[in-house]
């Protein structure tokens, strides 16, 4: 390296164009120092694009950012040749770089007139700004439609909630309303007897005998324990569709508790009755409950009624489908053989059982039309669902999978076309706190 700036700044050799320097040496080191400072300069600049470039592979002008390294490169070159004539005159090959300078220039120039106006259309740091404010209040808005949506989704599970309940209690409600008009014509009658019986003189005991006879009085006291009875079991089944109402709300327990899960999905299907008894040309829909041994569990008892009553109202839709929807999905998936295309026997079996001893199992099987893998695998995703438009939200599944992955379990689906279909809920017994 030594040797090599010896026979670099050899005196023989010095300025062969030196009389443009006025042979002045402090002015000829002056031209050196500050040629050498520039094409320092110029080559460093080209590895701050490159890192740029590759730390920012989303940059749009990348390729501009390149041409105008080549183009500095070039440029610092020719510092570095001004440099070298100074002690060796070759002087073509100065040239030559200043010629490929030129034309990497000129190149750049042209190319970088169609980026200027799409350069210019960049937003400004104040249009960022202003897109960035309208982002968060549509982010804000996005929530609070979210919100709406959830609480829609809810208000259609109550309006379900309380159809199943008014048409559960408008039977025994008229069962008791017609009896009473009975019992009180009988209670009328008993009171005109008793007047008869206070007022009663020799002449009036066959006015009795006949009043006797006129209302059948053996047959009232024969009838009325009977319509007394109906009216208590009537008023019992109110006061059970109250309390199934009230365990399914669970309005006054916010916060976690230790419940029996078997009495939520009583509840549940008690609400859902109506569901479940003959629509039109569908048969009832039978529930095989085989419920285990479960100790009581820890959960947000309104949030998992909502899960059971989500899942349930689910089966039953797939057990309402026509013998035409399940031969069309026979038809779609391909499937053919003694396979059974559709039900006259729809049921809904409930398993649960302990599992690992730390958490349950709760298993609700349907022997419905079944799904195909497709729509299997959306079953969970938000605002999916396979109902005509105006028929759901398609949010129950998928605030059940929210709900149950709460309690820190897991909600999962099986199914297979014209296979019927199981929701597996598994949930601990303990909530573990966070």
């Amino acid at each position: 390296m030594l040797e090599f700036l010896q026979n670099f700044l050899i005196d023989s050799s010095f300025i062969p164009h030196g009389h443009c320097y006025l042979w002045k040496p402090s002015l000829v080191w002056l031209n050196i120092i500050s040629d050498s400072l520039i094409a320092l300069v110029y080559y460093s600049i080209p590895i701050i694009l490159v890192y740029f470039v590759h730390k920012r592979k989303d940059f749009p002008f990348k390729w501009i950012l390149l041409l105008f390294g080549a183009f500095i490169v070039s440029c610092g070159t020719t510092h570095v040749m001004d440099v070298w004539t100074l002690w060796h005159p070759t002087y073509w090959l100065s040239t030559f770089i200043k010629v490929i300078t030129a034309i990497i220039s000129l190149y750049t120039a042209i190319a970088l007139l169609p980026v200027i106006p799409q350069a210019l259309a960049l937003p400004s740091p104040a249009q960022l700004e202003a897109a960035n404010c309208q982002l968060k209040l549509t982010l804000k808005e996005l929530e609070n439609t979210q919100a709406q949506l959830i609480q829609t989704e809810k208000m259609s599970s109550l309006g379900q909630l309380v159809g199943g309940i008014a048409h559960e209690i408008n039977n025994p409600v008229n069962f008791i309303d017609g009896n009473i008009v009975i019992i009180n014509e009988y209670t009328r009658n008993f009171l005109n007897l008793i007047t008869l019986y206070q007022e009663c003189d020799c002449h009036l005991v066959s006015e009795i005998k006949a009043s006797i006879e006129e209302i059948d009085l053996d047959f009232i006291k024969e009838d009325l324990p009977k319509i007394l009875s109906s009216m208590k079991v009537g008023a019992e089944r109110i006061s059970k569709l109250v309390l199934s109402l009230r365990n399914f709300s669970r309005l006054d327990e916010a916060g976690k508790k230790a419940v029996d899960v078997h009495e939520g999905l009583d509840s549940t299907l008690l609400i859902l009755q109506n569901r479940l008894e003959v629509e039109g040309n569908h048969p009832d829909i039978q529930v095989i409950k085989e419920y285990g041994n479960l100790p009581k569990v820890e959960c947000y008892p309104g949030q998992l009624n909502q899960v059971f009553m989500n899942i349930l109202n689910n089966c039953i839709d797939t057990l309402k489908e026509s013998i035409i929807g399940c031969h069309l999905l026979a038809i779609n998936t391909k499937i053919t053989g003694n396979q059974q295309l559709t039900t006259n026997n729809p049921q809904i079996r409930i398993f649960t059982e302990v599992l690992d001893g730390n958490q349950v199992i709760i298993r609700i099987v349907d022997n419905g039309c079944g799904m195909t893998e497709e729509i299997k695998q959306k079953m969970f995703d938000p605002f999916f669902t396979t109902k005509p438009v105006g028929s759901g939200t398609g949010l129950g599944m998928s605030i059940s999978y929210q709900i149950i992955n709460k309690h820190g379990g897991q909600l999962k689906c099986v199914s297979a076309p014209l296979q019927g279909t199981e929701f597996i809920i598994k949930i601990p017994i303990l909530i573990k706190s966070v």
